[in-house]
């Protein structure tokens, strides 16, 4: 309910792209999937890393258009072990291209709801 009443004074001020997430969700996002990544020995990383990710995309306007994030934590999981394999068998040279096919997988799972 937060987030649509911040919708509706954001687009009254006459900003069509804003931000519309608070600190305090992004501090308890964020203390959940470090906490899940450490408990799980690392594991757990892409789901963590599609929790927070998520939360920014899902709280975020464009031109009066919302966004939306529609990756999930176990299918970066395949990507994920993928990429590190990839690094390994190649001496960590794939490395440099793990941010960008990173990079690319949120991009391709960010979408417009309206």
């Amino acid at each position: 309910m937060e987030a649509v009443s911040r919708t509706t004074t954001e687009q009254k001020r006459g900003r069509a792209s804003f931000f519309d997430g608070g600190l305090l969700q992004l501090i308890g996002w964020s203390m959940i999937g470090t906490l899940a990544t450490i408990i799980s020995l690392g594991f757990l990383y892409p789901w963590s890393l599609c929790l927070i990710y998520g939360w920014r995309i899902n709280h975020t306007v464009i031109d009066g258009r919302r966004l939306r994030f529609s990756g999930t934590g176990l299918g970066l999981f395949g990507n994920w072990i993928k990429w590190w394999a990839l690094t390994i068998i190649t001496l960590g040279i794939y490395s440099f291209w793990l941010r960008i096919k990173l990079e690319d997988w949120k991009v391709s799972h960010t979408h417009f709801t309206n």
